[in-house]
């Protein structure tokens, strides 16, 4: 399955359903479920000027959601009128596409997993589990649960 890290508190955001666009300077033809990762690096900074003062867990798949669709920016105006989605700082207002996310889903116990630039597939342990709708839900969380403590 492909996943993207995504610095907190942002892979917070989104995973929790606030952030519905995603700022790269990269497009893609990717469309549904993607894992976010969170990578060790937090951006305390963005944190702050959130307002979200709460420990992040790092190193680790922390959700799923699906991409629909991309958005091209073509000026910096267009990106800031946007804010209340992707919720970047100034710094950001040159990236030129906007990977448009929904259908969030936080993960209660995270996979710890090393993360890598752009759109990587992670390969997650076959399940037992013959239901297909649990199944494409990636993995149950009793199943999680029996993963991570044989890790």
């Amino acid at each position: 399955m492909k996943c993207l890290s995504v610095s907190q508190p942002f892979a917070e955001l989104i995973i929790l359903g606030k952030k519905t666009i995603e700022l790269r300077k990269w497009n893609t033809n990717y469309r549904g479920e993607l894992l976010i990762h969170s990578p060790l690096k937090i951006r305390k900074e963005d944190a702050k000027r959130l307002k979200i003062d709460k420990k992040f867990v790092t190193g680790a798949i922390v959700g799923k959601v699906e991409i629909y669709d991309v958005k091209k920016y073509d000026s910096q105006k267009q990106v800031k009128s946007d804010q209340k989605f992707h919720f970047a700082s100034k710094n950001f207002h040159d990236r030129t596409y906007g990977f448009l996310l929904k259908n969030a889903k936080t993960f209660r116990v995270p996979i710890p997993y090393k993360g890598q630039l752009g759109l990587f597939e992670v390969k997650l342990p076959k399940t037992k589990i013959k239901n297909k709708e649990i199944v494409s839900d990636i993995i149950d969380e009793e199943y999680r649960y029996q993963w991570i403590g044989h890790h």
